[in-house]
């Protein structure tokens, strides 16, 4: 089915999108301009939604709004698009299901319809950097690239405007890919480990729905996996399609590897020397090393040289926001997790002070311990997570008080104004929470925009 067939296919439907949030509008817009019946609900009462403009502009197009805490009632349209971060087997979609109707999202319709070559990226941490230089190396090669899912925009509502020569370059979570029965073209999966366990309901499920990516493939996918990790390597077996492997730690074989302080694909062939890749950490040799193997074929050696050497990377991870009186803070709000933590701190060669803690996901935190005594001078907490990251800190053997001390019960402006108070000059401040935002902030975003004004405000 192409984009103009989906769209007359709605025309004598009713149809309903669940939350009004950014990967929705673009979508509800585009039904109402085609003369599709729409409903668009959201929990938020009308009174108190964040842009009342929208909601006028909506009503002007037709758009019937059902908001408030009975927004999932009454759910009986023939389509029904679902936000992300609603789980799909929530009573009313059952019913809805049971009813006739069709539970699908923005990003399921996208890869039914999209006709150009897809690349998409999943994994628990580096998606978006690798997300981003896939896109960056693409584009640095002369194709036509949109870049969508988790990041860029919603591209459902920009199909008519894609080509069959262009590229789309996605991120996907595991909301996203939980109910996909389409793959990309080209799949990544750049690590798995424990991550939004608040919402799956175990680590099974998380992993399966992250194998959407690639399961639906026929044999001219291409899967691309990190050898290094086992999770993903233990996905090996399914894959239907090309099966490339990266890693540096392991021997990748064929794939793309690292040989002393190359980056090697295909048993030797040198394509990038670590030294010409501007980002800092060891973590982002691998989310090149992914990016890599997945446009083998597509750009050159010397345009991958060319985009290492320029590219400073993606805001809110491992960001300097400012060197001020000696001490360069870092804004490294994406890691909401202890895995993604971990890497942020591999990335410095010296100790630094460390501001984590936030909304509680459920994580383990006993492997943070060790690797906060081994590249902290100083931990300040904060947040619902700050009692369980000091007990995996005091609990890992080898901890002294005298040579790590703690601060914690801080708010989050507290938190950067006790690490300020006692950093010296030379020393790194990271913002590095290794739990999720929830608690103070819509998201890891808004969080890394508060702390880079704080600091910027420090006098």
């Amino acid at each position: 089915m192409n984009y103009q067939q989906w769209l007359d296919s709605l025309r004598d439907k009713t149809v309903a999108v669940v939350g009004i949030g950014v990967s929705n509008i673009p979508l509800i817009r585009l039904l109402a301009a085609h003369g599709v019946a729409v409903t668009a609900c959201d929990r938020c009462e009308r009174e108190r939604y964040d842009d009342p403009a929208l909601l006028e502009e909506l009503d002007s197009l037709g758009v019937r709004l059902h908001m408030g805490g009975d927004y999932l009632e009454h759910l009986e349209q023939d389509v029904i698009f679902r936000s992300p971060g609603i789980r799909p087997d929530i009573p009313p979609f059952q019913a809805a299901r049971a009813r006739g109707s069709r539970i699908t999202s923005e990003m399921e319709v996208f890869f039914e319809v999209c006709p150009c070559k897809t690349i998409a990226v999943t994994g628990s941490d580096g998606k978006t950097t690798t997300t981003t230089i896939i896109a960056g190396l693409l584009r640095a090669q002369g194709y036509r690239v949109h870049v969508g899912g988790n990041i860029g925009h919603p591209l459902l509502a920009e199909t008519e405007n894609i080509k069959p020569e262009d590229v789309a370059v996605l991120e996907l979570s595991s909301f996203q890919l939980m109910t996909m029965r389409r793959s990309a073209d080209i799949a990544v999966i750049t690590n798995l480990s424990p991550n939004h366990l608040n919402w799956h309901t175990d680590m099974a499920e998380y992993v399966a729905a992250k194998e959407n990516i690639y399961l639906w493939q026929n044999e001219g996918g291409k899967t691309v996996l990190n050898h290094d990790n086992d999770l993903t390597r233990a996905l090996a077996p399914k894959v239907r399609g090309e099966l490339v492997w990266f890693a540096r730690v392991s021997d990748a074989g064929s794939g793309v590897c690292l040989q002393g302080d190359e980056i090697v694909i295909k048993g030797g062939r040198s394509i990038l020397p670590t030294s010409e890749i501007i980002l800092p950490g060891v973590h982002n040799w691998e989310n090149y090393m992914a990016a890599i193997a997945a446009v083998e074929g597509m750009v050159t050696d010397e345009t991958i040289r060319r985009f290492a050497a320029s590219f400073t990377g993606v805001e809110h991870r491992i960001e300097l926001v400012r060197e001020w009186k000696g001490v360069r803070y870092y804004n490294d709000s994406i890691a909401s997790s202890p895995t993604r933590t971990i890497a942020g701190l591999r990335s410095f060669s010296q100790k630094v002070i460390l501001i984590a803690g936030g909304y509680d996901k459920h994580l383990d935190y006993t492997p943070l311990g060790k690797e906060i005594l081994e590249h902290v001078k100083a931990l300040v907490l904060t947040g619902a997570t700050g009692p369980k990251i000091r007990q995996a800190v005091v609990d890992t053997k080898g901890y002294d008080p005298a040579l790590l001390p703690i601060y914690d019960g801080l708010d989050f402006a507290g938190a950067l104004y006790k690490a300020q108070e006692i950093a010296a000059p030379g020393d790194v401040v990271i913002l590095s929470p290794a739990s999720a935002s929830f608690d103070q902030f819509k998201n890891f975003m808004q969080r890394g925009d508060t702390f880079k004004a704080l600091v910027n405000q420090l006098n």
